[in-house]
């Protein structure tokens, strides 16, 4: 792909602001996984601030659909560049196209990320290495061109979706873990390299459940459908807990209490975790009324079905129940595909 080819119809068009939004000079927000989930409602808020908005994505209809979604919202300006951030090249074009157009970056919001459900040896390679690729290389890849524009700046704020998994480990989903895992740590390092630079900042957030479409466009060979955990967020107000941490960097890391628990408990009685995570799994993150055949998903290549703000998970203790009645059935075991 060649992120420079693309724009958005509307390019450069001009809202009016709100009197509030009047008094400030509309940021430069970059948000890559803009097509759909957290990203995409993060791009929404940060078009009802008035600032000038560059969606990235690999797909270019649903960023077409993003960004009309942001215009109506009042952003500033809205640009459209189909990138995918598993490839350095496209990341530096992206970057360097950025610049071109407005000469500075105020804000990037990294959420771009995809998901594979399966065992280690049940996940053909080229899916989990392309995992690996786009949440964790990724990560690294839009570090490399955003912090050295962030540093000659002398100011600017790069925020690393990461995950309660990232502080974790689950059955079924070990590609994922260990990208989150580093992504964590490519956020610790960062933060300690960029030391000398007061203004730049370096945030790192870990959502817990939430309700968006990455659990149906999965990469699955686990034979059921994935879906957030309890308690279960909406992508908007995850999106707006992130651009609270840009405000506010004091706030915490986690954007769920229930992290924490989860999080200790791994750390402090990981005999205990173990024991419970295989078969509480399962129960409360995935759903075992909805049989899928093998697919990779939007792993290997993006699709338009199901690019939308927030998924269809529906009530937690609903899905919870059935799951339970589910695995109690004559027959069946904890995570054992439907049949």
């Amino acid at each position: 792909m060649h992120p420079a080819a693309h724009e958005c119809p509307g390019r450069g068009d001009r809202s009016p602001m709100s009197p509030a939004q009047t008094t400030d000079t509309p940021r430069v927000v970059v948000v890559t996984g803009a097509s759909s989930g957290i990203g995409r409602a993060a791009a929404v808020q940060a078009a009802g601030r008035g600032d000038h908005l560059v969606l990235v994505a690999r797909g270019a209809a649903a960023l077409a659909q993003a960004a009309a979604e942001c215009t109506a919202a009042g952003a500033t300006s809205v640009t459209v560049l189909p990138t995918d951030v598993g490839d350095d090249e496209e990341v530096q074009a992206c970057v360097e196209q950025v610049l071109d157009e407005h000469g500075r970056i105020d804000v990037v919001v990294h959420s771009a990320g995809v998901v594979s459900y399966g065992r280690v040896e049940e996940v053909p390679a080229e899916v989990a290495e392309q995992v690996v690729r786009t949440d964790l290389l990724g990560s690294l890849n839009v570090a490399r061109h955003v912090v050295p524009v962030l540093r000659r700046q002398h100011e600017g704020t790069l925020v690393l979706l990461g995950s309660v998994i990232g502080h974790l480990g689950v059955p079924t989903m070990t590609p994922y873990v260990l990208s989150k895992w580093g992504v964590r740590a490519l956020a610790h390092q960062l933060r300690l390299e960029n030391r000398d630079r007061p203004g730049v900042h370096v945030r790192y957030v870990a959502p817990g459940g939430v309700d968006t479409p990455i659990y149906t466009q999965a990469a699955n060979y686990a034979g059921f459908v994935g879906r957030p955990p309890p308690p279960v967020s909406s992508a908007e107000r995850a999106a707006a807990q992130i651009w609270r941490r840009v405000d506010h960097g004091w706030l915490p890391d986690q954007l769920s209490a229930l992290n924490y628990p989860m999080a200790w408990g791994r750390a402090y009685l990981p005999w205990l975790y173990d024991r419970l995570v295989g078969p509480l799994f399962p129960v409360g993150a995935t759903d075992l009324t909805r049989p899928v055949a093998p697919t990779d998903g939007n792993v290997l290549a993006p699709r338009t079905q199901g690019e939308s703000t927030d998924g269809d998970a529906g009530s937690s203790l609903a899905g919870i129940a059935r799951n339970l009645a589910a695995t109690l059935r004559p027959g069946r075991s904890p995570g054992s595909p439907p049949g």
